[in-house]
């Protein structure tokens, strides 16, 4: 088999593989507005599916649509967010709807410009939002793919760090012509990452590609790059932004500044205000929380 072919017929299984055992979300659903679909890739990041599952239709219930997410304060979005994780994303998607708003009287864009000129919307979501929404034939990678293409393409055991234009020049030549055809390969591909060609522990056995996958043919290398570690979470800045951004959510009428700074150095093992000031200040420079007569809240 030649190496075009190999690749061809990786794609053409993933798919089949994919319409057979996809995972049944809601936002994969035919009749998933674009707007449930944006909503869903921005709480997807860095997110697990079982914890984005509950939120999303929350958040469909009370905001099925762009404007009605720009109408309601933003107090009300990073309160709801909860713990979802990063809460900029949740500012950031009320920005964006907004933008929606504004620029596109509340009807999410189809081009990936369009999408790329919305706040907190960069190439990855660009990208699957333009696929999964409206079915057109564009290259979207993310962590999961980017694992598949290294490993059954490539041979590689690792992926390579996430780049745009890599990432583009990876993925194009494998879409296929057909733009619906385009998007399964592309959600494909995903999903197999995820369930499948996981970082730690994947299950061959059952990888609808295992014969063709390059990494298992030369007996799984081990990379020669050192993997990258996640940073510890356990006392670390965004352990503590966590802990500011719950004890605002619990308070809607705001907390006393400096109560509030006492109650995080309970939490620190050597006590440091400078660092819990610094952190406060950094979340009301990025509109994350407010600070008026020495209260602190989320903002209005």
């Amino acid at each position: 088999m030649s190496e075009e072919a190999r690749r061809a017929e990786i794609v053409e299984r993933t798919i089949a593989w994919f319409e057979r055992s996809m995972r049944p979300f809601p936002w994969r659903e035919p009749d998933c507005s674009a707007w449930g679909v944006l909503v869903s890739e921005i709480m997807s990041q860095q997110t697990q599916m079982a914890r984005v599952e509950p939120k999303w239709l929350e958040f469909m219930e009370r905001w099925p649509t762009p404007r009605a997410m720009a109408d309601s304060p933003v107090s009300e979005v990073l309160s709801r967010w909860d713990r979802l994780g990063y809460p900029r994303r949740a500012l950031n998607l009320h920005r964006c709807a907004a933008a929606i708003v504004e620029r596109h009287d509340g009807v999410v864009p189809r081009s990936r410009e369009a999408l790329l000129a919305l706040p907190g919307i960069g190439a990855y979501t660009s990208a699957a939002v333009a696929s999964f929404a409206y079915g057109l034939r564009e290259p979207v990678v993310d962590t999961n793919i980017r694992r598949v293409l290294a490993r059954a393409v490539h041979g590689e055991a690792l992926a390579w760090p996430a780049n745009a234009r890599r990432d583009d020049a990876e993925m194009l030549p494998l879409l296929p012509e057909d733009p619906a055809r385009a998007s399964l390969w592309n959600a494909g591909s995903m999903e197999l990452g995820a369930v499948v060609c996981r970082s730690r522990r994947p299950d061959c056995g059952v990888c609808p590609v295992k014969d063709l996958c390059a990494w298992r043919a030369a007996d799984y290398p081990e990379s020669a790059a050192a993997p990258r570690r996640q940073a510890k979470f356990e006392g670390s800045d965004r352990q503590l932004r966590g802990r500011i951004m719950a004890l605002l959510r619990a308070e809607p009428e705001g907390v006393e500044l400096d109560r509030l700074v006492r109650e995080l150095e309970r939490h620190q093992p050597e006590p440091d205000s400078q660092r819990v000031r610094g952190l406060i200040r950094a979340l009301t420079e990025e509109g994350l929380a407010s600070l008026r007569d020495g209260r602190m809240s989320l903002p209005s």
